[in-house]
């Protein structure tokens, strides 16, 4: 029997625009609206074959908005594809973001750990800029989510 092999990328989306009044950036990074963005670049970049093969592996794992932190699931095999065509990602709808690879991993084990530094990290830059100002509703809602990187799966 012959293995799957896959590589799991943590991605951060980094959004170029300007926050607005409410200090709220002007869109929320979600897994249909990240999908869609690298989809239409692996179509635009190397076809409608290029596409039919990804799909079968490209899957978005875990998504955070509000760190904007990332899991892409993706073959062995067509993982330079994606990592291409997400570098080629310029905007998500009307709002222009980046996409910066953090870690790339051939198992979820490491996968969840790379993740988990990452969010560790965001969450203290975020203690920093808030400062004790920091509500128990936001603080559980930031523990749900380190939650749901340690319960990531194939």
């Amino acid at each position: 029997m012959v293995q799957f092999k896959n590589r799991y990328m943590v991605i951060e989306v980094m959004i170029n625009g300007s926050k607005d009044s409410s200090g709220n950036y002007p869109i929320i990074v979600t897994e249909y609206n990240l999908l869609k963005a690298i989809k239409d670049k692996i179509l635009l970049n190397f076809g409608e074959c290029g596409l039919a093969l990804s799909l079968g592996s490209l899957q978005v794992k875990y998504v955070n908005p509000s760190t904007r932190l990332c899991v892409i699931r993706t073959s062995r095999h067509d993982y330079q594809k994606i990592w291409a065509a997400m570098t080629m990602v310029k905007s998500i709808g009307k709002c222009p973001i980046t996409l910066n690879l953090l870690a790339l991993s051939g198992t979820i084990k490491a996968c969840k750990s790379a993740a988990l530094k990452c969010e560790e990290a965001k969450f203290e830059e975020y203690k920093l800029e808030v400062g004790n100002l920091i509500t128990p509703e936001r603080l559980s809602q930031i523990r749900s989510y380190s939650e749901k990187i340690k319960m990531l799966e194939n």
